[in-house]
């Protein structure tokens, strides 16, 4: 008997739900923890009548024209039905009331408590009652005998009762239950049933089966059960004839049994396994309802007619109903003949799907299924187990053998999972999602919501008094609001800056059209009408900028401008979900298949429809929850795509990682209760911001009160989000994305802010600066390099004054390394920018004369030259050329090298850029940082070695050419210079030194001895590197093995840590004894605070500077030793 479920809906909020049919099964009754009873007319019914009867319903009942209700206030009331109006309290607990049920002629009614008692009530008169005691815990159920002598009930304390009514003793007890304390800590409520009409037998649902106990003898007579029963058995409810038998269980399925032949007939699967809580059979055994914990209500049709029996052709034609709405339309032929084939039953199948009383009807409906009994699908092919269906009458021997061959065929050895097709086992084809417009409420509704956005919001009335469509804009101070006549009946619409866009369906006269009104026209004619061609519906529509879409029936996208002018059309694969524009994007989601189990197959393409068209996503499947849908599509205010699935997922296109899709959101998390949900109208990067509207009991909101919209925070699904560590991940990935939409800007030539990038990136490196620490302080030095790879140039030297400071000297040298791997990469990524420009510069000067003009190289040296002598370096610019002659210097600026960075914007234009030293640190620190300008530099070593032979190589031809790039702009502040590694390393070291240090000197590994020019960029000895010059010889003398550089300096701050405290600081103060012009240099260091805005004064002191007298001081030192100096110098 294969029964159809119907889609469940959403009946109360979350908690026990009951339900029961009225005596002529036209309306179905139901009350939860809302304290509603609702009075449906039918599972679509989309406005069921209310009645409130408390904070709390537990259980109803309805007979006569009578309601009673158990509610929260201890009472049992009467409402008259189905006007609801209230008719008195029949009795009162000192606690709720469980369950109240109807004798079988509506004249009693029996109610369970949880103060132990069970009483009987005469409905007419109240005062007629009867007390039931003898249970030692909470009722949790009650069934009235038929015939009135006897009442069972069942309680937490474990037993089952039979009570006589005429003197209330007990009967019988069985112990049957598990023992607890209360209705919600038990594990079934144990929802047992008498027989209808003879009473005969009494029904208790015991774990996992079915227990059935005669009349009077209450001998258990037998058992119902099935091997497909997993879960504790909540509820039992025998169909009006008696003949059948339905149990829910606690994790969603519904088994129905013959009780005459003890068969199992139906299994019908909860869609989202909730426990069901509520069964009843409807008067005329056709259909049964049922609730489940969470508040929903099911349906359940064609389960069995009075009789009994179901006519074979109703299967036939419901089996053919089904698969051509699960197929949408495929040819018969293919999937609908294979489907249907399976309904053929053979004697080859497992005992739980054929069985010995049906088998005539068996046999004609797979005859009238099929229309040729003998034939096979192409995927089921016949083999040694096929039998002729005309052999199923032939005995149960011959069923028997078959059964056991049939257990090698894996094929049909699967659990049945869904009633409406027995004997296929496979995955369920899911049925495919309609398509919807984004922001819009169900279509049935008489007053909804036709788009809602960022823009404004569209409303459709359509009831008995007006049939108009309302836009209001949320900026009034531009666009007014509008109201429109619904003379075509639109049914989606869409919003924009520019236009209003509706559409309707075809009808019988009239072809589907698309309608926009374009207010933002500066001509008098803002409308325009285009009629589809027949037998095509616009389903789907969107705005742009400057454009127009529509998805059709026919698997067409239908591009048109702004003003109407047909543009672009073009085939999607498969029928249309949903689409959203914004500028020149173009968001499309179609069904890329069909999906199985619950699961949607949807793909997605992202179209730009700018002067270069071109395709984003090619349509790879759009990643939803396990057994979901979508619910919006749409993008950010900054132009990202994302959507919302029904379980509340709200996911991101993540540009910075290669166009994939990530989770951002889960508003489910917010929700208070299950069935309460957050209907998305907007989504903000820049501040974080989901725009929602929060629905209480309801996935959508209603159109009157208006809603209020909420803002939520995005959080992304990262582990241990409870830790500081998980935080700050999660916050550093998310600023990272949610800022992807500033680099797309850039590259499609779009304005932003640069403050805002500016921003972003510093609270990035604020967060792994912290993370970093983090790391350090658990010792975790591998991870920390890890972090320090994400860092920009300036952070790295931060980690490494960290690192240093913190005596973690192995992690300091490699962070040193990684820093000059970051330079490298920073250097070669500048000389291809370069190149970039040359090539466009010869682009420019092709076919041009080679006159010298102002742009051309010796006009660029005598700018130079000028430019020094009026700032009184001429002598310098002849001892740069000097030095160029003799030796080549692989990190001074003017080597015009493919690996070494040339000069570019903020560069001083003056002369040739110095050495910088790239792990200088700021002069305003309390104490100094070791300079590590010494030419042994092991931290430099790698650096040297792969810049060495390139530019030795290309030194003759760089000696002569100009120092400036002539097309190279002179900005006014440092900020340009931020993408330049080494104007980085200058900006962060002292600024007034920076025209000290753009003479090149001859620092090349091979020599250890700097010239005289380089002697004015040390800084001040600190009081170790004094003790160490002393003392290096006493060292060596000791040490004679120490040959490394690194060693020496090792086995001396040993030394150097045992001298007191008196006598380190007098070293130290020994260092500071300088000259008065490093004194004077000192201060200046410390004077500059900002590093992106030197001053013109600090410039014109930083010239005057080089005239200063140079001394001499012995610069053998390695950086090993200045760096761990630097590390471990006192104050």
């Amino acid at each position: 008997m294969p029964a159809t479920q119907k889609p469940m809906r959403y009946g109360h909020t979350e908690g026990h739900t009951d339900v029961c049919f009225d005596d002529s099964g036209s309306c179905i009754v139901t009350c939860g923890s809302d304290g509603d009873v609702r009075i449906w007319e039918d599972l679509d019914d989309d406005d069921p009548k209310s009645i409130n009867v408390g904070e709390k319903a537990y259980s109803c009942a309805l007979k006569n024209r009578k309601l009673v209700t158990a509610v929260s206030n201890n009472t049992v009331q009467v409402h008259t039905f189905p006007e609801g109006v209230p008719d008195g309290i029949l009795t009162r607990f000192t606690t709720n009331a469980n369950h109240v049920v109807f004798n079988k002629d509506g004249t009693k009614i029996a109610a369970g408590s949880g103060d132990f008692l069970v009483k009987v009530v005469d409905v007419t008169d109240c005062s007629q009652q009867k007390t039931f005691r003898g249970h030692d815990a909470p009722v949790l159920s009650l069934s009235f005998d038929p015939k009135d002598s006897f009442l069972a009930s069942a309680s937490c304390d474990g037993s089952v009762r039979v009570w006589h009514i005429s003197d209330q003793t007990c009967a019988i007890s069985w112990p049957l239950l598990q023992k607890c304390n209360d209705v919600i800590n038990a594990k079934s409520i144990c929802r047992l049933a008498w027989q209808p009409k003879s009473g005969k037998l009494l029904a208790v649902p015991v774990e996992k089966s079915v227990k059935l106990y005669k009349r009077e003898t209450w001998s258990n007579q037998f058992d119902l059960s099935d091997n497909f029963i997993s879960q504790t058995l909540n509820i039992v409810t025998w169909s009006p004839c008696g003949q059948y038998l339905a149990a829910g269980s606690i994790n969603g399925l519904i088994t129905i049994w013959n009780v005459e032949t003890k068969d199992c007939t139906e299994r019908v699967k909860h869609e989202k396994g909730y426990a069901i809580c509520g069964l009843a059979w409807h008067p005329t055994g056709s259909r049964i309802a049922y609730t489940d914990a969470e508040g929903n209500l099911g349906l359940l049709e064609n389960v069995c007619n009075p009789s009994g029996k179901i006519p074979s052709s109703k299967v036939s034609n419901r089996m053919e109903e089904d698969y051509n709405d699960l197929f949408d339309g495929d040819d018969r032929s293919n999937a609908g003949d294979f489907l249907n084939d399976n309904v053929v039953k053979t004697p080859s199948f497992p005992k739980g799907f054929v069985h010995d009383d049906d088998d005539d009807d068996d046999d004609d409906a797979a005859m009238l299924a099929s229309g040729h009994p003998r034939h096979r699908s192409h995927v089921l092919e016949d083999d040694d187990n096929s039998v002729d269906v005309t052999m199923l009458k032939t005995g149960s021997s011959l069923r028997k053998e078959e059964e056991e061959d049939d257990q090698a065929d894996s094929i049909h050895n699967l659990p049945l999972v869904t009633p409406q097709r027995p004997f296929y086992d496979g995955p369920m084809p899911t049925p495919r999602q309609k398509p919807f417009q984004s922001g819009s409420t169900p279509l049935h509704l008489t007053h909804r919501f036709m788009v809602w956005n960022s823009i404004g919001i569209i409303r459709c009335y359509n009831d008995e008094q007006d049939n108009a469509i309302d836009v209001e804009f949320h900026d009034t101070s531009i666009y007014h609001a509008t109201h429109l006549s619904n003379t075509l009946n639109y049914t989606v619409a869409d919003l924009s800056r520019e236009a209003i866009l509706l559409a309707c369906e075809s009808t019988d006269e009239l072809a589907s059209k698309l309608h926009c009104l374009h207010f933002g026209s500066w001509d008098s004619s803002k409308e325009w009408i285009v009629d589809m061609p027949q037998n095509e519906d616009i389903e789907v529509i969107c705005l742009g900028q400057g454009w127009a879409a529509a998805a059709t029936s026919a698997l067409l996208l239908r591009l048109f401008s702004i003003g109407g002018v047909q543009k672009e059309i073009f085939s999607l694969p498969g029928p249309v979900v949903s689409m959203a524009g914004h500028g020149e994007q173009l968001f499309v989601v179609y069904h890329r298949g069909t999906g199985f189990d619950g699961d949607q197959c949807l793909g997605a393409q992202l179209l730009e429809l700018g002067e270069k068209k071109k395709q984003i996503l090619h349509g790879g499947p759009l990643p939803l929850t396990r057994k979901s849908y979508l619910v919006w599509v749409g993008f950010s205010a900054e132009g990202t795509p994302c959507f919302v699935d029904s379980e509340g997922i709200v996911r991101m296109l993540n540009r910075g990682l290669g166009n994939t899709w990530t989770p951002v959101c889960n508003t489910r998390e917010h929700c208070k209760g299950k069935s309460d949900h957050y209907w998305v109208v907007g989504i903000h990067e820049n501040p974080q911001q989901l725009r929602c509207i929060p629905c209480k009991g309801s996935r959508f909101p209603p159109t009157l009160p208006r809603p209020a919209v909420a803002v939520l925070s995005f959080t992304l699904p990262y582990c241990q989000m409870a830790t500081e560590k998980g935080q700050m991940e999660e916050q550093y990935w998310r600023s990272v994305m949610f800022h992807n939409h500033l680099d797309y800007l850039a590259e499609n030539d779009y304005e932003y802010e640069e403050s805002t990038k500016n921003q972003a990136i510093k609270q990035q490196q604020e967060l792994l600066i912290k993370m970093f620490a983090l790391s350090c302080k658990l010792e975790r030095e591998f991870r920390c390099v890890e972090l320090a790879d994400l860092m920009t140039q300036n952070a790295v030297n931060l980690a490494i004054k960290y690192a240093s400071r913190s005596r973690r000297l192995i992690l300091a040298q490699r962070l040193s390394e990684l820093a000059v791997e970051k330079a490298a990469g920073l250097a070669a990524t500048q000389v291809e920018e370069e190149e970039v420009e040359e090539d466009f510069r010869k682009k420019l000067n092709a076919g041009y004369s080679n006159i010298a003009t102002e742009w051309s190289q010796p006009m660029c040296r005598n700018q130079v030259e000028e430019e020094a002598e009026d700032t009184g370096e001429a002598d310098d610019v002849e001892e740069k050329s000097e030095i160029h002659k003799h030796g080549h210097n692989p990190f001074s600026k003017s080597a015009d090298s493919s690996d070494v960075p040339a000069v570019k914007s903020g560069a001083v234009t003056s002369s040739n850029q110095g050495r910088v030293n790239p792990f200088k640190v700021s002069a305003s620190s309390k104490e100094p940082a070791a300079s590590v300008n010494s030419a042994r530099s092991n931290i430099l070593d790698n650096m040297n070695k792969s810049y060495k032979k390139s530019t030795l190589n290309r030194a003759a031809s760089n000696e002569n050419s100009p120092v400036i790039k002539p097309l190279v702009p002179k900005p006014k502040s440092k900020q340009a210079s931020a993408a330049s590694y080494f104007q980085k390393r200058a900006s962060q070291a002292d600024k007034t030194e920076e025209v000290k240090e753009e003479n090149p000197k001859n620092s090349s590994s091979e020599t250890p001895a700097l010239c005289p020019e380089n002697t004015e960029n040390q800084r001040q000895k600190t009081g170790f590197q004094m003790w160490l010059e002393e003392n290096r010889s006493n060292i060596l003398s000791d040490n004679p093995d120490l040959s490394d550089e690194a060693d020496i300096i090792k086995k001396g701050m040993l030394q150097f840590r045992v001298l007191s405290s008196e006598e380190r600081k007098a070293w130290a103060i020994k260092a500071k004894g300088g000259t008065a012009s490093d004194g004077a240099d000192t201060k200046k260091r410390k004077r500059v605070v900002d590093e992106s805005h030197e001053t013109e004064d600090q410039k014109e002191k930083a010239t005057k500077n080089l005239n200063l007298p140079k001394k001499h001081k012995p610069l053998d030192l390695s950086t090993n030793q200045k760096l761990s100096a630097f590390a471990f110098k006192q104050e």
